[in-house]
């Protein structure tokens, strides 16, 4: 499970328990447990290749921006929920950080495809390139962190999208110091999001829709639910990278995209 330390006095921050602390003994631990993990590799069958990157980093409780993007009735009334949750949603992204963390982006509202939906740095591989070489330029471009090869602590597993993508996720250790500057072309604001949300006692979610028989998997961050691809991405990253899970209690492959994330 996910081990939480304290090393703000015990303070609870929300549902989520209590931070994970950003050291030396985390970054071996999900190394450790990214190494052991038997990682699924999807053919692309015609499809484009795309890396995104799991950045981890140090955030401190409180320092959470109020989400630039206003969220709509109409916009929010897209997403499948259930009742029991539905008048929790708001869209916003608050409350959220503390100890170590992961960045997650709101897409710029410019963007021709899925617009101010939440993502991972990332996008498609070059020619040339490797998943490593690509997820690192990603977010240099994306979010303003250059990192080196050294600090990638490993790879989940592919997921294809139903835009026509294979991603491949990679872990990548930013530093505690990290300053994140978001390129206004694709990043409305970039949120440090602590691990600890992810291991929420509601969390992952999941409902059925009628254009498919595959459960849509949700993750409910403040006030929004995190949706495959991504929400399927950092799903896994709770059970493989935190938690060591390892065999076919970590797939997340067949998790289904809400249909708004479909184009």
């Amino acid at each position: 499970m996910c081990e939480r330390s304290d090393p703000a006095g015990g303070v609870p921050i929300g549902d989520a328990g209590l931070v994970i602390t950003y050291d030396d003994a985390l970054r071996s631990r999900i190394e450790l447990n990214l190494a052991a993990h038997d990682r699924l590799q999807l053919p692309l069958d015609g499809r484009r290749h795309a890396a995104v990157a799991i950045v981890v980093v140090d955030s401190e409780q409180g320092s959470d921006r109020v989400d630039a993007h206003p969220s709509t009735q109409d916009g929010m009334s897209k997403i499948p929920v259930a009742d029991d949750i539905a008048h929790l949603l708001d869209g916003r992204m608050e409350g959220v950080a503390g100890g170590a963390a992961f960045v997650l982006c709101r897409r710029a509202v410019r963007l021709n495809t899925h617009s101010a939906q939440w993502a991972l740095p990332g996008g498609r591989i070059d020619a040339g390139e490797t998943v490593i070489e690509a997820a690192l330029r990603e977010t240099d471009e994306e979010v303003g962190v250059r990192l080196p090869e050294s600090a990638v602590l490993g790879l989940l597993d592919d997921y294809a999208t139903r835009s026509g993508y294979v991603m491949t996720p990679v872990v990548v250790w930013g530093g505690a110091d990290l300053v994140l500057e978001p390129s206004p072309d694709e990043v409305l604001a970039a949120y440090r999001i602590g691990l600890h949300e992810l291991c929420r006692d509601d969390s992952p979610r999941f409902v059925e829709i009628p254009e498919s028989d595959r459960p849509v998997v949700q993750v409910p961050l403040s006030g929004d639910l995190i949706h495959a691809p991504t929400g399927a991405v950092i799903l896994q990253f709770r059970w493989v990278g935190l938690e060591g899970k390892i065999g076919a209690d970590c797939r997340v492959s067949e998790f289904e995209q809400p249909v708004f994330a479909w184009g």
